[in-house]
């Protein structure tokens, strides 16, 4: 940092108040971090002189390179489950992050045994041993119906906390280009807060579905955030500087590319079967209902569907290019999920699909991060409430 840039002449001052603003950072605790999604939000642009990630945990070795690269050298690939039992627990003010969600999720019809769905234990154990003021739970929607949820809210209740109203969100609606549905769990220590003070769940939303009447800004849309991106060049991760090193292509088949070609704006594997039956799977024509996402294009005017992690299949889901006759590249996946360009993705193409369809998309991370700046604005200590402490943990 140089003088020139400091507000008066006395950079002595200036230095003691970048100074403490380091030292009152909340520090931060994310496992499950993939990433770092949900630290994206809450760590970059102005959420990032409030919070410090301290600690994070994925058992994902790409994804922990992914996040180091981005946040600093303090992610560990373990299996949190294992890595709990041998290692000291840093003390923090917050913890976040989203055990697996394959074993809650809906589109995992086998989930009876699923050992997934028990990963949250540790993560309540962290929470605990953290003596953390607050937690970010995230998930896909059918955690809160899960009887596992009902162990959650035990167990958190166990050790002091109360949640605030769990709920599901859309992230269409916090301003990311994306219909994607998430649950939200935030979890406070009772006797740290001013309970009558805390700020109401969920923050309301920036944007709103423009089918719907209100005076809200309507959805972002996929034009809004990849309409400018040239024509993909190659198949491969270029050594370019972004947006275009990941915006590379696929190598398709020319049976592919007929495929592509039959499918109309809008459309799906329906068009694909009226336009060309040729030259669709037998085992679409035999389905004869659901899968209307299937091999659909992606439309200009709305916002994305869920992002998955093989968006780059447009068998897989509505990911076809709205125009072209492509599926998407990674670079607009990544854009759909509203990670800036600037974020550092580490791994081969299919560690960073998987990377990018894993996370929480970082505008609504940031939307959650700036209700816990408010929430945290009502620790109390000692009955009274904490105005400039934020060394630590709240007593």
């Amino acid at each position: 940092m140089s003088y020139d840039t400091l507000e008066d002449s006395k950079p002595w001052q200036n230095w003691e108040c970048v100074l403490m603003s380091i030292i009152n950072k909340l520090k931060v605790i994310d496992l499950f971090c993939g990433a770092g999604g949900l630290s994206c939000g809450f760590m970059k642009d102005a959420n990032g002189t409030h919070f410090e990630s301290i600690l994070a945990i994925d058992n994902d070795k790409a994804a922990i390179k992914t996040y180091n690269a981005n946040f600093g050298n303090h992610g560990i690939v373990a299996n949190i489950d294992e890595w709990i039992a041998d290692n000291p627990i840093p003390m923090a003010d917050i913890v976040i992050g989203g055990p697996p969600c394959q074993g809650f999720s809906l589109l995992n019809k086998n989930r009876e045994g699923d050992h997934r769905r028990a990963l949250w234990e540790p993560y309540m154990d962290i929470i605990e041993r953290s003596s953390a003021s607050v937690f970010v739970m995230e998930n896909v929607p059918g955690l809160l119906s899960s009887d596992e949820f009902a162990d959650i809210c035990a167990r958190a209740e166990s050790i002091g906390f109360v949640l605030l109203n769990p709920c599901v969100l859309n992230t269409a609606d916090y301003g990311v280009p994306q219909t994607r549905k998430r649950a939200i769990a935030i979890g406070i220590k009772k006797q740290r807060f001013n309970l009558d003070t805390i700020p109401t769940f969920p923050p309301s939303p920036s944007h709103q579905n423009p089918e719907k009447p209100g005076v809200l800004p309507a959805w972002l849309t996929v034009k809004d955030f990849i309409s400018d991106l040239p024509k993909p060049v190659g198949t491969e991760i270029r050594d370019v500087k972004p947006p275009l090193d990941l915006h590379f292509g696929r190598n398709p088949t020319a049976l592919s590319q007929e495929r592509y070609r039959a499918v109309p704006v809008g459309g799906n594997r329906f068009d694909l079967q009226k336009n060309r039956p040729d030259i669709t799977p037998a085992c679409w024509i035999k389905k004869t209902s659901g899968g209307t996402d299937l091999f659909g294009r992606l439309w200009w005017d709305r916002p994305s569907v869920t992002i998955r992690t093989e968006f780059f299949k447009p068998e897989k889901g509505r990911y076809l290019h709205p125009e072209e006759h492509r599926p998407i590249t990674h670079r607009e996946a990544a854009r759909l999920m509203s990670f800036p360009d600037s974020f550092v993705f580490e791994g081969t193409k299919t560690e960073i699909a998987r990377q990018i369809g894993n996370a929480v998309p970082p505008v609504f991370a940031q939307k959650i991060a700036s209700y816990v700046i408010n929430l945290m604005e009502c620790r109390i200590k000692d009955g009274e409430k904490i105005e400039e402490e934020r060394t630590g943990n709240a007593a």
